[in-house]
């Protein structure tokens, strides 16, 4: 029997244009499920460079000056896997969108088993003193909001048939703190929080809800970040590499499988042991 078999399921990946949302959109798919793949950037916008600047995102900016934009490729190589998937843009701040894009999934789709929320912000780099209020606000609005707007746009679907899978991208450093990343550290920290609450009032309604938790991962966002920087964080990791993508994006697939059905609430490290005192 195959295993992680995700046959028959309908996936919703969050900012899935580029990094881990891709990597988790193309896993899913290869392990059987439909995938619908969302996120605010669209390669094919005629004034991608406006949007990308909308999202108050350095990241985004210079993705999207990089042409690092995958959301409608992504869906298109889902498909030439004989999958069903279709690209929508969302605004994960914008709460009315959220619900439209859940409920138009729904029609299309006839349901929504698996909702990944993974869109995120990481480019507010600054120690506590000096940073930026609007920033601090961006971040929440986009990390943590936005995962709580897709949860509750998701839930009375998934409650209705009696089954979900929620999982949610959170990190190292909402666990461990992160010098110079205090908006981001406290969003993901509070996705957790988020987390285990859904799995305490969705477990009566057959609707699990688990974490993941990655390190050091080799993202486009990762290598952007300087040589120097870099060495560190490689070196501060027990196995003394980044992670790759498709190992976050097994660790949701395993997660959203029929196999992880005993298991909510939980955080799964995908860190290559850099929680652990390393020397």
């Amino acid at each position: 029997m195959a295993m992680f078999d995700l046959a028959g399921r309908v996936a919703v990946v969050t900012g899935g244009s580029r990094g881990l949302g891709r990597a988790d959109c193309l896993a899913l798919a290869a392990a059987g499920a439909d995938v619908v793949v969302t996120d605010v950037l669209m390669e094919s916008d005629p004034e991608l460079d406006r949007t990308a600047e909308a999202t108050q995102s350095v990241l985004a900016r210079v993705m999207a000056s990089d042409q690092v934009v995958y959301t409608e490729r992504t869906s298109e190589e889902i498909r030439a896997m004989g999958r069903r998937s279709v690209a929508l843009r969302l605004d994960v701040t914008d709460r009315e969108q959220a619900a439209e894009v859940m409920a138009q999934v729904v029609r299309d789709f006839g349901g929504i088993d698996i909702l990944v929320n993974n869109a995120g912000t990481l480019d507010h780099l600054a120690q506590v003193p000096d940073q930026v209020p609007e920033l601090w606000e961006r971040d929440l609005r986009v990390n943590l909001t936005g995962a709580f707007n897709c949860t509750q746009a998701v839930w009375p679907h998934m409650k209705a048939r009696g089954y979900g899978r929620l999982l949610y991208m959170s990190s190292v450093a909402g666990t461990l703190g992160g010098f110079g990343q205090a908006s981001y550290s406290a969003t993901k920290a509070g996705l957790l929080g988020l987390m285990r609450s859904a799995a305490l009032e969705g477990a009566r309604h057959g609707i699990t809800s688990n974490a993941v938790v990655p390190g050091i991962i080799s993202t486009e966002a990762f290598r952007t970040g300087g040589e120097a920087m870099i060495d560190r964080m490689v070196l501060r990791t027990a196995l003394r590499a980044p992670g790759r993508p498709e190992d976050v994006a097994h660790a949701i697939c395993f997660l959203a499988s029929a196999e992880a059905g005993y298991i909510t609430g939980a955080a799964l490290p995908v860190a290559g042991g850099i929680d652990l005192f390393t020397f």
